[in-house]
């Protein structure tokens, strides 16, 4: 899990929402554990707490559940959010995704793979 902080918003927002866009959008599956706070915080050069409070805010969102000794699992599924017409938010994260240099060609292969797994 290598990425840059881009800074435009509370560090730990951005950990969460990245990790909520890897959950969407399939690369982190249901029952996947979530790397230890320790061990992200590292990786991302922040501080441990800000990686708590980012666990913290996905549990509260109900994308994680974080187990006493045990760590930070995925437990979100697709099947939870009913099939609806894209919102604001489901367009503003594609837009981010192509803001960050992501071809509509590797957008739609992530997509097939994604969808290939059902």
């Amino acid at each position: 899990m290598q990425w840059k902080l881009s800074g435009k918003q509370d560090v730990y927002l951005e950990i969460a929402n990245r990790y909520k866009e890897y959950i969407l959008l399939g690369l982190l599956k249901e029952g996947e554990k979530l790397p230890s706070v320790r061990t992200a915080a590292g990786e991302l050069g922040v501080n441990p707490n800000t990686v708590a409070k980012a666990y913290a805010l996905l549990e509260e969102w109900g994308y994680i559940c974080a187990l006493p000794k045990k760590g930070a699992f995925v437990c979100y599924t697709q099947e939870q959010s009913p099939q609806k017409a894209p919102d604001k938010e489901d367009v503003a994260q594609i837009a981010a995704l192509k803001s960050k240099g992501l071809s509509k060609e590797h957008l739609l292969k992530i997509i097939e793979e994604v969808y290939s797994d059902d």
